[in-house]
C-alpha cells in the first residue's frame, strides 16, 4: 500500500516532462506572435527601429522553434497551424505595415496600400502552400515569407530615417512587389536545413564566427547584405541551372510517332 503512491508520482514525471516538451515549441511560436504584434505597435507609434529589430527577432524564434520540434519530435499539426498564423502576423502584416508608414508617405495611398496588401496576401499564399507541399525540404519553392519580411526590416534597420523622396518611395513600392511576387514564384530557394560541410566543419566555424563579428560589428550592413543575397539566389539560380536544362532536354530521345 505504501509503494503505490510513490509509484504513481513516478509514472507522473515522464507524462509531465512529454507535456513540458510538446509545448516548449508553441512557446517560441507564441514568442514570435507577441515580436510581431510588438512591431505592428512600434510601426503605428513611429518607432521604426523597434519594428525592424522585433521583425529580426522573430525569425530567430521563428527558426528555433522548428529546430526544437524536430530536436524533440514534438511536431504535430497543431504546431504547424499555429506557427503559420504566427509568421502570417510576424512577416506578412507586421512589415507591410511598417513599410507602409515609413516608406509610403510621398507613394499615392492607393498604390501603396495595394504594394502593402499584395506583401501580405503573397506571404499568407506561401505558407498556405508550403503546409501543403511535400517532398524535398532542402529547397524552398518561392521565396520564405521570413526572408521577404526580413529584407524588409533589414532595409528600415539599414536606412533608419523614413523615406521622403517621391522616387525613392516609388522604387521602394516596386521593390515591394517583387517580394511579393518572388514568394509566390516557383524559384527555389536553398533551405539551411540542406547545408552539410562534411569534413570541412573547421571551416563552418570560421564562417560563422566571421558572420557573427560582422553582425556585432557591421549589423546594418551585413544583415541588408544578407537578405539581398538571399532574395536574388533564386533568380540566379534558376539562370545558372537553364543552360543545364536545354542540354538535358536536347540530349533526350524524341519521342517515336
Amino acid at each position: 500500500m505504501s509503494e503505490q503512491p510513490e509509484n504513481n508520482t513516478q509514472e507522473l514525471k515522464p507524462r509531465r516532462l512529454r507535456r513540458s516538451v510538446f509545448i516548449l515549441p508553441s512557446l517560441f511560436t507564441v514568442a514570435n506572435l507577441f515580436c510581431g504584434y510588438y512591431a505592428i505597435l512600434s510601426s503605428m507609434k513611429e518607432m521604426y527601429q523597434h519594428a525592424a529589430i522585433a521583425i529580426g527577432i522573430a525569425i530567430i524564434l521563428d527558426s528555433l522553434d522548428g529546430f526544437i520540434a524536430r530536436l524533440t519530435h514534438s511536431t504535430s499539426d497543431f504546431g504547424l497551424q499555429l506557427d503559420s498564423l504566427s509568421d502570417v502576423i510576424s512577416f506578412g502584416v507586421a512589415p507591410s505595415i511598417l513599410v507602409f508608414v515609413w516608406g509610403f508617405s510621398t507613394v499615392d495611398t492607393r498604390l501603396a496600400g495595394a504594394s502593402a496588401f499584395t506583401f501580405t496576401i503573397c506571404g499568407a499564399m506561401r505558407l498556405a502552400r508550403f503546409n501543403v507541399q511535400s517532398g524535398n525540404r532542402k529547397h524552398f519553392v518561392g521565396l520564405p515569407i521570413p526572408a521577404a519580411g526580413g529584407t524588409v526590416a533589414a532595409a528600415v534597420y539599414f536606412f533608419r530615417e523614413p523615406i521622403v523622396d517621391t522616387w525613392k518611395a516609388n522604387l521602394l513600392v516596386a521593390g515591394i512587389f517583387i517580394l511579393a511576387f518572388l514568394m509566390v514564384s516557383t524559384l527555389r530557394y536553398n533551405s539551411l536545413k540542406g547545408v552539410t560541410f562534411g569534413k570541412r566543419s573547421h571551416l563552418a566555424v570560421l564562417v560563422i564566427a566571421l558572420l557573427f563579428a560582422l553582425i556585432f560589428f557591421l549589423s546594418r550592413e551585413t544583415l541588408l547584405t544578407l537578405a539581398v543575397v538571399y532574395v536574388i539566389s533564386g533568380p540566379i539560380i534558376k539562370i545558372y541551372n537553364l543552360p543545364r536544362r536545354k542540354k538535358t532536354d536536347a540530349d533526350s530521345p524524341a519521342p517515336q510517332s
